[in-house]
This record gives C-alpha cells, sequence and structure tokens, in this order.
C-alpha cells in the first residue's frame, strides 16, 4: 500500500498484521459459551467457519478480582448464572484442563487463540499455558501496574481503548512501549450495544497519527457489520466483534453479538474492501475497455465533406462508439484542410488533414 509505515507491524503466531495486510479479524466469544466447554468448541468451529483468524475468551480470578460485598452481592439479572455477582462469574470461568482442551481443539482447527487477561492471577494462568498473545480490556487502560506485568510477558498486547481519553491512552501506550513494542491500538466504545452516533471512528485516523509505531483497530460492539468494514477503510487492520451461535441465548452480550451468517458476512466484506481499496495508483482495466468504447465518443463528419475542405466546427460531430479521435483532439481538426472525401458519419484520422 502507498505510504506504509514499515515500523508498523505485530506479528501474533503466524500472522502479520500491517497496513497493507488483510485485516486480523477476531471472534470474541467472551463468556458467550455460557460456561460449557461444549458450546465453546461449537463457537470455534463456527468462528473458523466464517473464516476469522482469532478467537477471544476472558479469564478473571474473581475472588481477588472484586471486593468482597461485591463478589457476595445478590444478582437477580435474567442473565444471571448464580445467585450472586461472584458465583455467576464462576459458573463462567473455565480452569486450566479446560483451557488446554480448548487450545488443542483451537489447534486443530488452525484458529489462533487467546484471552483478555483482568488481573495478575489471570495473567499467570495464561503465560502458563503460553498463550500467543493479550487481550488488554478498556477499563484497564488507566491500571498500568497491569499493563506492565503484562508488558514483561513479552507476548503481543491488543488494548481497547473504550471510556479512556487521548491522555490516558497516551500514558497506557508509553508505559507498555518502554517495556515491549508489540503492541496494538483499538478504538473502542465502551457500551453494549453502541450507539452509532458515539462510535467516533476517525479516531482511528487520530490514532495512526499519535501512534506511528502501533498498528490500529476497531473493537465494535455496536450492531451490524457495515462500521467494521467502514473501520478498516480508515486504517484499523484489526477487528474485533463479539460473536455467538444465537442472539437470544442466556447472557449479557449475545444480543449485540454476530451470528454465524453475520460474522461470515463481515469477513467476507473486509476481505473484499482490502482488495477494492487497490494500491493508490490510477489504472485502465481490460475489463472495462469494452464498455468504455460502446459509451465514448469519436469525432465524425456531420455531413458528406469533399476533398480540401477546411474545417469548420459545424462540419464536426461527437458520436458513440469511441474508437476514433477523442473528442479532446478536435482542435486538431478545425481550420484544416481535408485530404480526401469524408461520409456523413465517417469517422476523422489525423491523417485526413493537412
Amino acid at each position: 500500500m502507498v505510504g506504509e509505515n514499515k515500523k508498523r507491524i505485530l506479528r501474533i503466531k503466524n500472522y502479520t498484521i500491517s497496513e497493507s495486510s488483510d485485516c486480523f479479524v477476531i471472534a470474541e466469544i467472551g463468556h458467550n459459551h455460557q460456561g460449557s466447554v461444549e458450546i465453546c468448541k461449537q463457537l470455534f468451529k463456527a468462528a473458523k467457519e466464517c473464516g476469522v483468524d482469532a478467537v477471544k475468551l476472558q479469564k478473571r480470578h474473581n475472588k481477588k478480582l472484586y471486593t468482597k460485598e461485591f463478589y457476595n452481592s445478590v444478582y437477580n439479572s435474567e442473565n444471571a448464572f448464580g445467585p450472586t455477582y461472584g458465583r455467576h462469574r464462576e459458573a463462567l470461568e473455565f480452569d486450566k484442563s479446560q483451557y488446554r482442551e480448548l487450545q488443542d481443539y483451537a489447534k486443530k482447527l488452525d484458529l489462533i487463540f487467546f484471552a483478555t487477561a483482568f488481573d495478575f492471577e489471570s495473567v499467570d494462568f495464561l503465560e502458563d499455558l503460553s498463550m500467543p498473545a493479550f487481550k488488554i480490556a478498556s477499563a484497564d487502560v488507566v491500571h498500568l501496574p497491569l499493563l506492565r506485568y503484562i508488558a514483561k510477558a513479552g507476548k503481543p498486547m491488543i488494548m481497547s481503548t473504550g471510556g479512556a481519553r487521548l491522555d490516558d491512552v497516551r500514558r497506557a501506550q508509553e508505559s507498555i512501549m518502554s517495556i515491549n513494542p508489540q503492541l496494538a491500538i483499538l478504538q473502542c466504545t465502551a457500551s453494549y450495544p453502541s450507539d452509532f452516533s458515539e462510535l467516533d471512528l476517525h479516531v482511528i485516523r487520530s490514532y495512526h497519527k499519535y501512534f506511528p509505531e502501533n498498528i490500529i483497530g476497531f473493537s465494535a460492539h455496536d450492531n451490524g457489520i457495515a462500521m467494521s468494514v467502514a473501520a478498516f477503510v480508515l486504517g484499523a487492520r484489526i477487528i474485533e466483534k463479539h460473536f455467538t451461535l444465537n442472539r437470544v441465548m442466556k447472557g449479557t452480550d449475545h444480543v449485540f453479538s454476530l451470528e454465524p451468517i453475520g460474522m461470515r458476512k463481515l469477513v467476507r466484506d473486509l476481505r473484499r474492501v482490502k482488495t477494492a481499496l487497490g494500491d493508490g495508483v490510477k489504472k485502465v482495466y481490460e475489463s472495462e475497455k469494452k464498455a468504455i468504447i460502446k459509451m465514448q465518443k469519436k469525432i465524425v463528419a456531420t455531413k458528406n465533406l469533399p476533398k480540401w475542405h477546411v474545417l469548420e466546427i459545424n462540419d464536426i460531430a461527437f458520436k458513440s462508439p469511441g474508437g476514433g479521435l477523442h473528442p479532446y483532439q478536435v482542435d486538431e481538426l478545425i481550420g484544416k484542410k481535408l485530404k480526401r472525401t469524408l461520409k456523413k458519419d465517417e469517422a476523422f484520422i489525423l491523417g485526413d488533414v493537412l
């Protein structure tokens, strides 16, 4: 791509993300698996069939992440998987053996699999599993101790920036980059779903300006696929989109997640738009020529014209199909003498005049 920044590269396993690469598409499973490894595998398989590059979960050490009061608070939501918020969260967590099972399954699918770490214990948990990358949740942009801890693992980091001010993002970027230069920064709006008026997609361009060493992306919480395609056009090279098997399943995230048919269309459109953007060089394609000749005009005689006739503007017409002199060449004929007779509608050539 014209003007590509050679420094703006991020490698996750065997995938290289750059300004000229295809979009790296992450299906955010989150906790849409409902605490079931089998449902999670179904989500992985469906995501792979949609053409995504990676799937992602979320990892929390709930008892150390939440205050005791919050952990034990009554949770009456229709989407609750337990009577208290802590029990609800615990029901949605996988242990290490379950993560390993999912890693093996993702490997069989040739699918990149990683997770968001919400706390120090979760970083250690995921690092012990040799996860290929770490996701940073929007709320942790201001958690410099956690960011530095993750950065020291030396893995690629993808940081969402919902609910953050530019100064927060800059502070986080500087802290991470001083330890680990493998960072992507995602524009994000931390509302679920996000209103279109609050997506601020032009922040993607701003991030390109402010963070010239980092891959820029978009974590999409809006309904639909069009805004992610627009984000790619604006320079996002990572798109993260929540994914579900069925939007009416129990859980808070399903309602703004894409079902397989939507994810398949999103991946399809992102691949198409990358191809359609081209390299910025204006070309004439062989496929255009037949239609253009049919629609273009050539310079023809308005009536029968005798040899040695001095051409005037009323002797000339512009008619389809093309294939002769272009209309912009008319000034090369006016005032010149014909070297042969021309019939009405006959096309001029430059050799006809002197």
